[in-house]
């Protein structure tokens, strides 16, 4: 057997495949067989278990899966070719992501892109096989397709140029795609689609696929995506909540850094893949990967019957040590987002303090001045000291993270652009540069890294921080006596937190 698939292709070419493209993800090979090893070994001598791709792109799930049945239902099927057929025919389905895509995973499942075709080591009837694809439309209201939330003025296209509109989740019933019940559903689906905002602004789609596929009602999911559902945000909070939830949840496989998992890929947030066990319920099987290192624990999703979860088994432990004080939340002291109800691109300021126009206004970029009469909301600040902190984290992915930007004093007669969270108000400046050298501490940003997973800050990644006397400049050493945090555990905030 090993001898026929040397013959017929070529694996490194979906190795190679994997580092094209940053929008939709190829996966490689070794990636694949790391996600069906969760699966359980019964499956591959099993010659009634069905399997789906519900997003094929290069065929690597579908074609690594025919390994593995080639090689487990040999005492069932001695004659090869009797178990390749059935195997092809009966067992591997897949849905195409693109018409180019479907020839690609053919291709690879079949060592042929028409298993029609005299190369073909299966024979169909058809050109597709059971790899199929279809030219779906999507569905507009109000600008917007109703299954995916593209946006009508990119995605409304010449019907010869790609919809990008998915089948398996451009459907009100996937069931009734291929009319069959599944026992494993497994992919990498596409992560986003352009919803014609500002900056190539786009909504994630991949929670469709993962919603789409749990209808079907399989015995098993496992699929690889982006990790931002773990704080949920746009499009993503009732995702978040039914995964969470979710006891069949059984393992997740954590990468923070995304080159950990996809070399050359950059996700903001990182990736994780899982199983989802339909008849299997209990904690979750949690393992962080970072720089080859892998760190495991067996625990529930949410803290505490909270709405919280942690990102970093070895966190857990530090929270712990923190929360015994039973101390006030900082994110009492910080605003929502939109401080003062003006945007980020607010330009009704003057660049310079004009009788009309006396008050600050800290902005990207240049500031300038606003008049009393242009702040929208809290007011009662206006005359009052205040820290306040860049909402966009800094730098990129890479670990140790910054994970918030330089806090600023914004003194009395001063506000801001919704480009800045504001803490307090407080009743001095000396009080303001103490806040200002906690926020700069490790322990600090690393109680906010553990709730925020993506670029933006909001009010509630500060909940597990917490408040201090802020009579007094605040240390690392200083926090780390208080709390009893040991060396190891200096050392593993160390590893994600950068120096300031």
């Amino acid at each position: 057997m090993s001898s026929l698939f040397e013959q017929t292709y070529n694996p490194d070419v979906l190795s190679c495949l994997a580092n094209l493209s940053n929008d939709e993800v190829f996966t490689p090979p070794e990636l694949a067989n790391q996600m069906l090893d969760l699966l359980p070994d019964e499956l591959w001598s099993d010659p009634n278990a069905k399997f789906l791709d519900p997003a094929c792109k290069s065929g690597v799930f579908l074609r690594e899966i025919a390994k593995r049945l080639i090689e487990g239902l040999e005492a069932e099927y001695p004659d090869l070719q009797e178990r390749l057929d059935h195997i092809y025919h009966e067992q591997l389905y897949g849905i195409a992501i693109t018409e180019l895509t479907s020839l690609l995973s053919r291709r690879s499942l079949y060592c042929s892109k028409y298993p029609n075709g005299k190369y073909s080591i299966v024979k169909f009837d058809g050109p597709e096989g059971n790899v199929r694809f279809r030219n779906v439309k999507h569905t507009w209201a109000n600008g917007r397709c109703i299954y995916c939330g593209a946006a009508e003025k990119e995605y409304s296209r010449d019907s010869a140029l790609e919809q990008h509109a998915y089948e398996f989740i451009h459907s009100e019933y996937p069931r009734k795609i291929l009319n069959m019940k599944f026992d494993v559903i497994v992919g990498n689906p596409p992560y986003q689609m352009g919803d014609g905002g500002a900056q190539q602004s786009a909504v994630p789609i991949y929670q469709n696929f993962i919603e789409k596929a749990k209808e079907l009602n399989p015995r098993y999911i496992t699929m690889i995506v982006p990790a931002r559902w773990y704080a949920g945000g746009r499009g993503l909070d009732d995702f978040r909540k039914s995964m969470l939830t979710d006891d069949r949840l059984r393992v997740l496989h954590d990468f923070p850094e995304t080159s950990d998992c996809f070399a050359g890929i950059n996700i903001r947030g990182g990736v994780c893949y899982f199983l989802w066990e339909r008849d299997s319920h209990g904690d979750c099987h949690v393992y962080n990967h970072r720089n080859g290192r892998v760190n495991d624990a067996v625990r529930p999703l949410l803290e505490d019957n909270s709405d919280i979860f942690i990102r970093y088994n070895q966190s857990i432990a530090i929270l712990r040590k923190v929360q015994e004080l039973q101390e006030p939340s900082f994110g009492e002291l910080v605003s929502s987002s939109k401080p003062f109800g003006l945007r980020g691109f607010f330009k009704e300021y003057s660049p310079k303090r004009t009788a009309d126009k006396p008050i600050k206004l800290y902005r990207f970029g240049d500031d300038g001045f606003v008049s009393r009469e242009q702040v929208v909301k809290n007011r009662e600040w206006i005359d009052q000291w205040k820290v306040i902190v860049p909402e966009a984290s800094p730098g990129g992915d890479e670990y140790p993270h910054l994970v918030l930007s330089v806090p600023k004093i914004s003194e009395p007669g001063s506000i801001c652009t919704e480009t800045y969270l504001v803490m307090g108000p407080f009743g001095s400046e000396l009080e303001c540069n103490n806040v200002a050298s906690y926020i700069k501490t490790k322990c600090f940003r690393f109680m906010v890294l553990m709730i925020n997973n993506t670029q933006h800050t909001t009010k509630k990644v500060y909940r597990f921080v917490p408040q201090q006397d802020f009579s007094k400049v605040w240390t690392d050493e200083a926090l780390y006596e208080k709390y009893g945090i040991d060396d190891q555990e200096q050392l593993f905030i160390d590893s994600l937190v950068k120096e300031r």
